[in-house]
């Protein structure tokens, strides 16, 4: 990937930042977007400074936030070649018939439609003359049922629907694809494991929950050019958690 420009938002931990580390491991240089500007600047020096990252703080659903990254990257670096749809949030838990609705309009803005919205604004910078690579972070909750986060699983089921759509749109020039991740240790995570990880993972043929470099490698694969024939997927990372079918 040397000579690579990735622009990976929910950037300055876990999951993003894995991914991150996993790109400028193999040359790649990086933008990375969050809304705290202190955790990204600790993730650029983790990363190994300017030379290889820089960060943009914002909100992913800011329509401004998300075309200064797109512009960042080009301007910085040069080009914009691999985009990483990372952002996530999930600020309800409870059964979906007592939502708020206004709270589900926020998970489905910035789950997909901030998502949609940095593709669109990658392609008209960049990837339509260029072409590139993108990859969303969805999850196994947009695969199946999933009790009291039901309103993220509904959004992360939209972003699945959307990476087939777009690679249908985008391709041949840029190819699109998602990772669907089980539980994996990151802060976001924690209320589903803390406190009864041994419990959770029995559940795990594999016999433990995943880690952030799990995903870091396999988006890796997916954006580089070892995948150039795979375009429109889903890469299930579960630690065969859906084979046990309960």
């Amino acid at each position: 990937m040397d000579g690579r420009t990735a622009l990976v938002t929910g950037g300055s931990r876990g999951i993003g930042l894995a991914i991150a580390q996993s790109l400028v491991d193999r040359g790649a240089r990086v933008v990375l977007t969050a809304r705290k500007p202190e955790a990204l600047a600790a993730a650029v020096e983790s990363l190994g400074g300017p030379s290889a990252a820089v960060a943009v703080a914002g909100n992913a659903g800011d329509a401004a936030h998300r075309a200064e990254a797109v512009r960042t990257a080009v301007d910085t670096f040069g080009s914009l070649d691999m985009l990483v749809g990372n952002v996530g949030v999930n600020p309800v838990y409870g059964p979906m018939v007592d939502l708020d609705l206004g709270a589900f309009r926020k998970i489905l803005d910035t789950n997909v439609v901030s998502s949609l919205g940095l593709v669109q604004e990658a392609w008209r910078a960049w990837m339509a003359e260029h072409g590139g690579s993108v990859l969303f972070v969805a999850s196994v909750a947009g695969l199946r049922s999933s009790e009291n986060i039901g309103a993220y699983g509904v959004s992360k089921a939209a972003v699945i629907n959307l990476t087939t759509q777009l690679a249908v749109e985008l391709g041949p020039r840029v190819r699109v694809n998602a990772v669907a991740p089980a539980v994996v240790k990151t802060r976001f995570a924690e209320a589903l494991y803390e406190g009864r990880e041994e419990e959770v993972a029995a559940g795990y043929p594999a016999g433990r929950l995943g880690v952030p470099e799990d995903i870091g490698e396999a988006a890796a694969y997916l954006l580089g050019d070892g995948a150039g024939w795979v375009t429109g997927q889903t890469l299930v990372l579960d630690g065969g958690r859906l084979s046990v079918g309960r």
